[in-house]
């Protein structure tokens, strides 16, 4: 009998997954999540951002392509739809296509560049707050409900990490 994509990344992840959670090193935390997801996401990109509510800004904690999204960058998400629908109301935002992303990033050019056409930016809650985003950007077109879950799974993952003093 084969194993689900799923079960494979989570056989294949799931200690560093745990000492990810259990430990004190975010980053560690990102990376584990980062390659639990790929391969049943294929992403190209994750990004982790830290949100501050105060100043609706999010700033990114961790980048799998640490060339083109650097760790430290900082967008500024007030009065946006994409603020409100994910930081504020804690709800997914599903990007499909190069047209949801150019309508949602202000920086889609730069993703359009990097070959990404597919986003699922999961909303990380704890205690009835969002502390983050945790962004999974693919090449593909469509995003199907399997990968919302695990993109979903990963964002519970990640509270640990943005839980932990900047």
């Amino acid at each position: 009998m084969t194993s689900s994509p799923l079960a494979q990344a989570l056989s294949a992840h799931i200690d560093p997954l745990a000492q990810g959670c259990a430990g004190r090193d975010p980053q560690a935390l990102y990376a584990a999540i980062d390659a639990f997801a790929r391969p049943v996401l294929g992403q190209r990109l994750c990004t982790v951002n830290r949100y501050d509510p105060g100043a609706m800004t999010v700033v990114r904690q961790y980048s799998s392509n640490p060339d083109a999204y650097p760790p430290g960058g900082m967008k500024h998400k007030r009065g946006t739809e994409w603020g409100r629908q994910v930081l504020q109301e804690r709800r997914l935002f599903i990007g499909q296509g190069v047209d949801a992303i150019r309508q949602a990033f202000d920086d889609h050019a730069a993703i359009a560049s990097l070959g990404l056409r597919s986003v699922i930016n999961v909303p990380v809650v704890a205690h009835g707050q969002c502390l983050g985003t945790l962004n999974f950007l693919m090449t593909a077109d469509v995003i199907a409900p399997e990968h919302v879950a695990v993109a979903r799974l990963a964002g519970l993952l990640a509270v640990p990490g943005l839980l932990a003093p900047a």
